[in-house]
């Protein structure tokens, strides 16, 4: 969605705030959920985000020796099995902005063993520092909404990726049953604030959460927004009637 105001405001959830500020308040609501983050997804999607990642993994066309870059990586869900995919000969970087869900997602990979391929990079998605052409799959799974300019992460997503490359946003996105929406608009302003003031003792983080979620791109402007910024071939896959969608563009 557009910002109705001025180039110099954007939105944090329902808020209009200065864009100076928006990556601070949303480090303020990650560091908050970061130790309950693995347990509030769980609770939140009733496990469904294990398959929404199961799938998104299905189309990284990762192999042995190949690298990869998973952005707002949280605490490595999608890192740990791409790790798998590119083995020993590879590698995987888990890429946060928030300093706290970095290391949480590090010492949970290190306490499971999984060091070889693995490595870790704070970073803001708008300014990466990695080189030009230089991973084969980037992956950035329920981080693209929280980003302050997502058409400038997007261009340096496609600056980054080797030529064949591919990107696999997967991202909450606009559910394409009517009642199943309204049910759904139901849940996400009365349970998700609730479940977070109940397990995490923070409802704000939890409410941010769900108007940052209508507040993102729908299927189709993403997609529009993906060509913009160079890619080719891009396609959405609607998950859970549009609930979450995948999409996935190449760079030729």
């Amino acid at each position: 969605m557009s910002n109705p105001h001025n180039d110099d405001t954007t939105h944090f959830g329902y808020r209009n705030v200065r864009k100076e500020d928006k990556a601070r308040l949303v480090a303020d609501v990650f560091h908050s959920v970061a130790d309950r983050y693995d347990l509030m997804n769980d609770l939140m999607s009733f496990g469904i985000h294990r398959l929404w990642k199961r799938i998104a993994l299905e189309h990284t066309g990762l192999r042995p020796g190949m690298r990869a870059l998973d952005l707002a990586g949280g605490t490595g869900d999608l890192a740990r099995r791409m790790a798998r995919l590119v083995g020993p000969q590879g590698q995987v970087i888990l890429s946060d902005i928030n300093a706290s869900m970095l290391a949480r997602g590090r010492e949970r990979l290190e306490d499971e063993g999984l060091i070889g391929p693995l490595d870790y990079a704070q970073a803001n998605a708008e300014a990466l520092p990695f080189a030009d052409n230089s991973v084969h799959c980037i992956t950035i799974a329920f981080g693209l909404r929280n980003v302050t300019d997502k058409e400038a992460a997007l261009r340096e997503m496609y600056r980054v990726l080797k030529p064949g490359g591919r990107l696999l946003v997967l991202e909450f996105s606009k559910p394409q049953n009517p009642l199943f929406a309204r049910a759904y608009d139901a849940y996400s302003f009365t349970a998700l604030p609730l479940m977070g003031k109940l397990v995490a003792g923070d409802a704000d983080s939890y409410r941010y959460l769900a108007e940052s979620i209508r507040m993102h791109p729908d299927q189709d402007t993403l997609k529009g927004m993906m060509e913009a910024a160079g890619f080719d071939q891009v396609e959405y896959l609607n998950l859970t009637q549009g609930v979450v969608a995948l999409h996935k563009g190449f760079k030729y």
